[in-house]
């Protein structure tokens, strides 16, 4: 089932038994950010669901950033509402999201290329041992767990005394879901885990990202790339321009649908009769303006709402 939200936005709404019975561990209602006169973000829904993947996809400048630092505690929201468990919160900093089980792994992974693999597992949370006031690090202890969290990760490191800087980039990101994982989050914020890598090691990282949702954990899996979400992906969020263009669950999209909302299929379709004019250009491909819902929001033309429901019905498998 599908509809056209006020804004003019496409929502695809699951099907029953479609896997989010479950109630949310984190959601957004109509959740916006302001900069001053800058609007960064404006009417996002977005519920995460245990055990499922909710990829984010959106060009650059789209609100991914933002949207990622309202759900772990960086910036507050200005409008609309957060609720984690069902309970209205306004976070005021990273640390408080944590104590809710929201943990967010950024590109930079946080981790000292030069300190062990063991160290860094623990960086900023060590394990001591001995009376205060001259308690010291317990070395063997924490070799010990971060060797157990890793396999139990389906990650196997001969060396836990090896930089993690000699790590690929893939091994690196295992390690720190691994560790997001080891210290209670329920809820885990992979901010492109796959930009940097090869193939190889992208495939990695997904197959890690399936363990933790395996593992009973809420997937935020923030990715420019709709072969990579549509790999392991549960629910399909496109944002553009600040605003949520495209909501569906995996059963009422296509990965063709997904990658042509991605790529800005509206705006395509919108330049193809000048696009014909250019010499060495094959438009044949592009849809035609109404086949594609354009970008909705404060601003979007009259237009874009019924384009919207064109692609709510595309959406759904229908003529």
């Amino acid at each position: 089932m599908t509809s056209t939200t006020p804004g003019g936005r496409t929502a695809v709404h699951p099907s029953p038994g479609s896997g989010e019975d479950a109630p949310p561990l984190v959601e957004l209602r109509a959740a916006g950010k302001s900069y001053g006169n800058v609007r960064a973000l404006h009417g996002v829904d977005l519920a995460v669901h245990p055990s499922r993947v909710t990829c984010v996809l959106g060009d650059n400048g789209a609100g991914k950033s933002t949207l990622i630092k309202i759900i772990s505690g960086l910036h507050q929201h200005t409008e609309g509402e957060f609720l984690v468990d069902g309970e209205p919160v306004r976070f005021s900093s990273p640390r408080d999201a944590l104590a809710r089980g929201i943990a967010t792994v950024y590109q930079d992974l946080a981790t000292v290329p030069l300190m062990p693999v063991w160290r860094n597992f623990f960086l900023g949370s060590e394990m001591t041992k001995g009376p205060w006031p001259v308690r010291r690090l317990d070395i063997a202890r924490m070799k010990r767990t971060a060797d157990e969290e890793l396999r139990n990760m389906g990650i196997v490191l001969d060396d836990l005394e090896q930089p993690i800087g000699t790590l690929s980039g893939g091994q690196r990101q295992c390690v720190a879901i691994a560790r997001a994982v080891y210290f209670g989050a329920r809820v885990l914020i992979l901010d492109e885990p796959t930009a940097a890598l090869g193939v190889k090691q992208s495939g990695v990282v997904l197959k890690y990202i399936a363990a933790a949702r395996e593992r009973g954990l809420g997937v935020i899996f923030i990715t420019h790339n709709p072969h990579h979400a549509y790999l392991v992906g549960d629910h399909f969020s496109v944002l553009r321009l600040g605003t949520l263009e495209l909501s569906a669950p995996r059963d009422r999209i296509t990965l063709e649908e997904l990658t042509n909302h991605m790529a800005g299929g509206a705006e395509l379709a919108a330049l193809k009769h000048e696009l014909a004019q250019v010499g060495g250009v094959d438009v044949a491909a592009l849809p035609e303006a109404g086949e594609v819902s354009a970008p909705a929001g404060d601003g979007a033309p009259e237009s874009a709402a019924p384009a919207a429901s064109a692609a709510s019905t595309n959406a759904e498998g229908k003529p």
